[in-house]
């Protein structure tokens, strides 16, 4: 893993699919922070959060984690991880159920 560009004194947004163990985005963090990065945000789409995710998620220099609902998170993890913010899919995945359902275009409103 290595950095491309400067990020010194910089604001970093890493972005991943998937937090799982949590060791890959704090590599990613640590080599972030030896590069100088000033403050770091995470967003990733699945938070299948592994028991020892939530340890290490919580002991990073990270002002905010993103994710979506598309695994349930339990409020006990919630409350361990002040800095998470989970935002819904579900009115995207309702729309493209309709539309479906409709026989429209899904592809067409990514571009509406």
């Amino acid at each position: 893993m290595t950095v491309i560009g400067d990020v010194a004194d910089k604001n970093v947004l890493l972005v991943d699919d998937e937090v799982n163990t949590g060791r890959s985005v704090a590599e990613a963090v640590d080599i972030l922070k030896q590069h100088g990065a000033a403050d770091v945000y995470l967003s990733f789409t699945h938070p299948a959060f592994s028991p020892e995710a939530v340890d290490l998620l919580r002991t990073l220099p990270l002002c905010e984690m993103v994710c979506t609902d598309t695994v349930p998170i339990p409020p006990a993890t919630r409350e361990q991880l002040p800095n998470l913010t989970v935002l819904s899919v579900a009115g995207l995945l309702g729309e493209v159920i309709r539309r479906v359902h409709e026989g429209e275009s899904v592809g067409k409103m990514f571009n509406e």
